[in-house]
Order: structure tokens, then C-alpha cells, then sequence
């Protein structure tokens, strides 16, 4: 089974912070709870609103942390970024 690696993407420098590995599970739940621009999208803005947004949808608790840690150090909002290992 391969990882997934998600990471957070500065708004400016577009620099990638790895958030940590997620389960096939986890990407499933983004995947089916987030609104992809195009087909083929890999990442979603995150806000606080939409961190509560999946909340409410029963997000994971170790995702909802990466999440949490994500928006701790953007607090205004940060694209995150999934990459299969």
C-alpha cells in the first residue's frame, strides 16, 4: 500500500510544508467532501470555515489535526496538497 503525503502550500512563495502522511481513507473523505476546480485537482483551499465544514462531516481525528496544524500557521487560509507516495 502506498502513502500519501500532504503538505500545505504557502500562499506566497508556493512553498510546499509537508503536514504528514494520510490513509487511503483520509484521501477519500478530502476527495468526496472538497470541490475540485477541475478533474484531475490534487489540492483545495482550506479555511477555518471549511475546516468546520468537515467537521461536521465526521472528518478523521489525526486528519482533522494535520488540518488544524495547517490553519495554525495560516490562519487566513493555506491550499493543501496531496501527493501519492
Amino acid at each position: 500500500m502506498s502513502q500519501t503525503q500532504l503538505f500545505a502550500v504557502h500562499p506566497d512563495t508556493h512553498e510546499r510544508m509537508l503536514l504528514g502522511s494520510i490513509t487511503d481513507a483520509q484521501l477519500d473523505f478530502l476527495i468526496d467532501n472538497l470541490e475540485e476546480e477541475f478533474e484531475e485537482d490534487d489540492d483545495y483551499f482550506l479555511n477555518r470555515d471549511t475546516l468546520d465544514y468537515l467537521e461536521g462531516k465526521g472528518i478523521d481525528g489525526e486528519l482533522a489535526a494535520l488540518l488544524r496544524a495547517a490553519l495554525d500557521k495560516h490562519p487566513e487560509g493555506v491550499d493543501i496538497l496531496y501527493i501519492y507516495g
